[in-house]
Formats: structure tokens, sequence, C-alpha cells
């Protein structure tokens, strides 16, 4: 008989992924009809393709966080830290739909994930630092906005590939689920970590290559601010270990903007420029980038458990430094494709 614990995981991942499914299921014609995304120069695919499956996955993992929150509160699991990211997350959904179905402006956009961002900081527990004795918490609090609202945006750039984010979020999760099963972070933190997990699970086989559908914005918003919530209280923990949950989604985003803003590129339009779309324009295939970037991620969650357990700084900069290896060695491969 499993343990009570993991038989309630197991559940929750379950529920959230036939929930995830089924609604995807039920909308994908109504997003065939109103919200095709029709490929052009900047586009990994080749035929039109609808988008705004996100608001499936988050309906689903809102639904189930919900039911766990009422089943895991009454055991005095301490829930109180989602209700405020969940709302911000619905928040993006919403935001993100809109943008999915019109192009909003940038400065809309920004002002929303500020917003949502602003939120699921001004919920963190006081005692919730990271750099105690480095800074006021007004800064440290100030600067945590403005990386949620860069990793929303990270998120949001390397969603452009069949299956992609699901070999992102999948590892990212059940890396989290983990260290909260080592009792280092809030049940709340697992919970939604199960759930997204599932979620995005559900969401895999309509992704798979060649997609059916796309999360789209609505989808890809929100998962980026939950995971920032979650890696948040995860650094509270070991910074080493959030940034190594994170590493790929951050090395990808950030290097690629900071190549673009060296050559003066317009940094806030759309283009092909981040690593694994370099790799598919130079020939490689969709599922051979996506493996890439899943084996990495999953390395890099082992690594993040590692320093938890480990608790030690020489553990910590030894596994970072392992991490951001293997994280250069796969970029760099996606970069040299076809060469």
């Amino acid at each position: 008989m499993l343990p009570a614990h993991l038989a309630l995981a197991i559940a929750v991942v379950a529920s959230a992924a036939a929930l995830s499914a089924l609604l995807i299921y039920l909308l994908r014609p109504v997003l065939i009809r109103h919200l095709l995304a029709h490929p052009n120069e900047r586009s990994s695919h080749v035929r039109a393709t609808p988008q705004g499956a996100g608001v499936g996955v988050m309906l689903a993992l809102f639904l189930v966080a919900a039911a766990g929150w009422l089943v895991w509160g009454a055991r005095g699991g301490g829930m109180a830290p989602l209700l405020p990211a969940l709302l911000a997350a619905a928040g993006l959904t919403v935001l993100g739909l809109a943008d999915d179905a019109r192009a909003l402006p940038v400065s809309s956009r920004f002002i929303g994930q500020t917003l949502a961002a602003l939120v699921i900081v001004a919920s963190l527990p006081e005692s919730l630092r990271l750099f105690p004795d480095l800074l006021p918490l007004m800064v440290e609090r100030a600067l945590l906005v403005l990386g949620t609202v860069w990793f929303v945006n990270a998120v949001n750039f390397l969603d452009g590939l069949d299956w992609i984010t699901a070999a992102q979020v999948v590892p990212m999760t059940l890396g989290i689920a983990v260290v909260q099963a080592l009792g280092t972070v809030p049940a709340s933190i697992g919970l939604l970590a199960l759930a997204l997990l599932g979620a995005t699970l559900g969401f895999a086989p309509f992704n798979k290559h060649p997609a059916k559908v796309f999360l789209g914005d609505a989808g890809s918003l929100p998962i980026g601010l939950l995971l920032a919530f979650m890696l948040i209280y995860v650094a509270g923990t070991d910074l080493a270990a959030a940034l190594l949950l994170a590493l790929y989604t951050i090395a990808d985003s950030t290097i690629t903007l900071f190549w673009r803003a060296y050559n003066r590129e317009h940094i806030f339009s759309a283009h092909r420029s981040h690593f694994y779309q370099r790799a598919v324009i130079a020939g490689m295939t969709a599922p051979q980038v996506t493996v890439r970037v899943f084996l990495l991620g999953l390395l890099l969650s082992d690594l993040a458990i590692a320093a938890v357990v480990a608790n030690s700084t020489i553990a910590d900069v030894s596994l970072l430094a392992v991490g951001a290896a293997a994280t250069g060695f796969v970029l760099y491969g996606l970069a040299r494709a076809g060469k």
C-alpha cells in the first residue's frame, strides 16, 4: 500500500491531468474557430494551429488546487499563501487570452504582469528573506517583483516550440514537489507544483509534435507567474536550488536578450533568436530540441534536490557549477546545430 502522502500526490497529479485533457478537448473546437495562430516568418510551426489551450490548463489547476486547499487546509497544512497567487494567475490568464485573441500593446502586458507580480510578492511572509544581511526588506521585495516579471516573460519567450514548455515545467515542478516533501517549503507550494505538473501532463498529448494546440499567452504567462511564486519559496530555503531549477529558462532568455541588445536589435519585437529556435532553423527537429531541454531539466532538478539535502555552501557552489556547465553544454549544442 502506498503511503498516504504519496497516494494523495498521485491523486492530485492524475486529477489535474485528466481535467486538463478533458477541458482542452472540449475547448479545442472553440479555439479553432476563434484563436488560430497562423504561421509567419517568426513561427516554428508550418500550419495554422489553435492557441489558447492554456485556459484549460489553468482551469484544471485552479479546480484541483481549490480541492487540495480544502483537504490540506482542513488538516492544518498551511495553505494560506495560495489564494493571492491563484488570483494573480487568473488575472494573467485573462490578460493572456485577450492577447491571444488580439495582440495587446507591450505596455498593457507589462502593467498586467507587474500588478500580478506585486500581488504575489506582497503575499509573501515577512520571515521569507533571501538576503537578510545584505538588503533591506523593501529593496529585496522590489527586486523580487522585477525578477518575477522577467521570469514570466522568460517562460513566455520560450513557449515557441511543440512540447518545449512541458519539457521545462515537468522537471521543475517535480523538483519543487520533492523539495516540499523534504519539509523545506509549505504544503501549499507542493500542492501547487503537483497541480501544475498534472495540468501540464494533460496538455502534453495535444502539444506533441506536430501540435494540435498551443498554450498561448493564456497559459505561458500564468504558468511563469506560478513557477516564479514557487521558486521564491524554494529560494528562501536554498537559493542555489531555486537557481538550478530555473537555470535553462533563465539562461536561454537572458543570454538572448543581451545578445540582441548588443546587436542593437529591438528587444521588444518578436524574433527567432533563442537557442532552441536557432537549432530548429539549422535543421534540428522539434523533438530533438525538446528531449535535450527535458533531460537537462531532469538533471537540474536532481542537482537542486541534492543542494537542499546537502544544505551547505560548498555543495551549493559545486552543484551550481555542474548545472551551469551542463546548461552551457546544451545551449552550445543548440547554437551549433547544423554546423
